[in-house]
């Protein structure tokens, strides 16, 4: 029995140095150094322990109406219908390197990341190219059909971006595998310090505060509100959710990030609109998380007033579940949304190529083929 017991012991250790070492691995990110730690607690958007928000609100709704826990165990447990999709979504392959340098080019792989090619230059934002959205890769898997793109296809990068410190936006994986080809990365403050840890050179780092800005030879990047949160492992709003502003000779492009809606929605069209294009989250909302994500409505709503857009693209949907909505549910209700507006909504499939001047480029429904009325009409 000692014997047992010594070996169980023995065990227990070894587990608890694994899941020690597993929580201070490089993608958990370290610590801020003191210079960066001095630059954040200058902002006026930290409050001396954690950045705040736009507007001061809950990050779960539900936890003031039934208990944290009780929403949490709701969110796991329940039964959702059309969570992912029954057989693999369609995509296409496109060139990045090939696309015209004289054309202003949008490629779409899925969620939150893209390809944008912009007064010739190359931008890339939230790029998760690991296949899952999250710190393991058993959940938060993406969509049969979707995970089509590697690190391999994607052309050397002017610009990298990121929004925020979710694993659905920062991967570890996919930028260690990108870091030869950036030559700039623009981010919200604190983001900095996984670039370093993950062996990004300094120099070429550009955390900013909202409302900075960085120039790149005919490339504004303006660094913007969001209303949402941060958080990477145990600590929240430690570094800065920001959404973006791309702002060329002839171009005008916003990025939401994550958002949910709050002044800021206002004060960016103002200030920087109206936008030829606007990347909006649309996908992965809920009811208890309404202050930190916008539902399709809003997307619209937005889109059509404050931020005033000619084209939209819908984002931050159709390769990961991590709400309980059906996963085709945010394009459908953004189309509604936006009929009788001025707003041309784009719906590329995953990988296709949307060029920013074509004005009869068009797209099909992609996804009303794989939803379960179309599989049964079929039938």
């Amino acid at each position: 029995m000692k014997r047992f017991l010594l070996c169980m012991l023995i065990l227990l250790a070894c587990a608890a140095g694994g899941v020690y070492a597993w929580l201070h691995s490089a993608p958990f990110g370290r610590a801020f150094s003191p210079s960066r730690m001095a630059r954040i607690a200058a902002s006026p958007n930290w409050n001396g322990t954690s950045f705040s928000r736009v507007e001061p609100a809950e990050i779960i709704t539900a936890k003031s109406r039934d208990g944290l826990l009780k929403a949490w165990w709701k969110f796991f447990t329940a039964t959702y219908p059309d969570l992912t999709p029954e057989v693999p979504l369609p995509s296409k392959k496109t060139d990045l390197a090939a696309l015209p340098p004289d054309r202003d080019a949008l490629v779409w792989f899925g969620h939150s990341s893209f390809f944008l090619k912009l007064n010739g230059r190359n931008i890339l934002v939230d790029p998760v190219f690991c296949g899952f959205a999250s710190p393991v890769p058993f959940i938060g898997r993406a969509f049969a059909g979707t995970d089509v793109y590697t690190p391999d296809d994607i052309p050397d990068i002017d610009v990298l971006v990121i929004s925020h410190e979710h694993w659905d936006h920062l991967d570890y994986a996919t930028l260690s595998a990108l870091r030869p080809k950036v030559r700039n990365v623009v981010c919200g403050l604190g983001l900095g310090e996984y670039f370093e840890m993950w062996g990004f050179d300094p120099g070429i780092i550009h955390e900013g505060d909202w409302y900075d800005s960085f120039d790149f030879d005919g490339l504004t990047v303006h660094v913007l509100p969001a209303q949402h949160y941060a958080q990477r492992l145990f600590k929240r709003d430690q570094t800065l959710c920001a959404s973006f502003a791309f702002i060329a000779p002839e171009r005008r492009v916003y990025y939401t990030g994550d958002s949910g809606w709050a002044k800021h929605v206002k004060e960016i069209g103002e200030k920087f609109g109206p936008f030829d294009l606007v990347i909006a989250e649309n996908g992965q909302y809920n009811e208890d998380w309404r202050h930190i994500h916008m539902f399709p409505e809003e997307t619209a709503r937005a889109a059509a007033g404050e931020w005033g857009a000619k084209l939209l693209l819908p984002v931050h949907s159709g390769k990961f579940s991590l709400a309980r909505h059906p996963w085709y549910e945010p394009f459908e209700r953004l189309s509604a949304a936006l009929s009788g507006t001025d707003v041309k909504l784009l719906t590329p499939v995953i990988g296709e190529t949307a060029y920013l001047d074509d004005a009869e480029q068009g797209f099909a429904p992609w996804w009303r083929p794989y939803m379960p009325a179309a599989k049964e009409e079929k039938r």
